[in-house]
């Protein structure tokens, strides 16, 4: 009288595993970009902020322009840090300047800027007693002094 085997064979488990660890060795990388990425949009809500301030200024035309640094929207001190977010600086023509930390050693202590643009692609320059109008703004594009390879950006904010 036979008897029929039941289950799985020794190989064919092996097979299972090793599928799954290539699986697991490509998803891991693109997983960990993915919450980098995440991570990162902290830092761009951070700075829109700021947007919407120097916008303002743009259509108002004060009289002096704000300097560096002073057009309300900054952090500077350690009281006003977030977990991903250690300082956010202006220029005087209204770029906005994040500097990333606690997220990813490739990342931390590196800076994403946010430029006005007063056509398609020209920065603005702010004129007192002048309002101007904004036509976008300009995100994560290296020329402009950021220093985060464009995979760690979120979609916005590639150039």
């Amino acid at each position: 009288m036979r008897t029929l085997q039941k289950g799985f064979t020794l190989i064919e488990l092996m097979i299972v595993v090793a599928i799954i660890g290539i699986l697991a060795a490509v998803a891991l990388p693109a997983y960990q970009d993915y919450t980098i990425r995440a991570k990162m949009s902290e830092v761009i809500l951070a700075m829109s902020a700021c947007r919407t301030s120097i916008t303002e200024v743009y259509q108002s035309g004060p009289a002096t322009a704000p300097g560096p640094d002073n057009w309300g929207c900054e952090i500077l001190t350690a009281s006003q840090q977030t977990k991903y977010v250690q300082a956010v600086h202006t220029n005087a023509n209204g770029g906005v300047l994040a500097t990333v930390q606690g997220i990813a050693t490739v990342v931390n202590g590196s800076v994403v800027t946010l430029i006005p643009l007063s056509d398609a692609t020209t920065p603005s320059t702010m004129t007192p007693a002048s309002s101007q109008t904004l036509y976008g703004w300009r995100c994560g594009a290296v020329g402009d002094g950021t220093n985060v390879s464009p995979k760690y950006l979120p979609g916005s904010c590639r150039g």
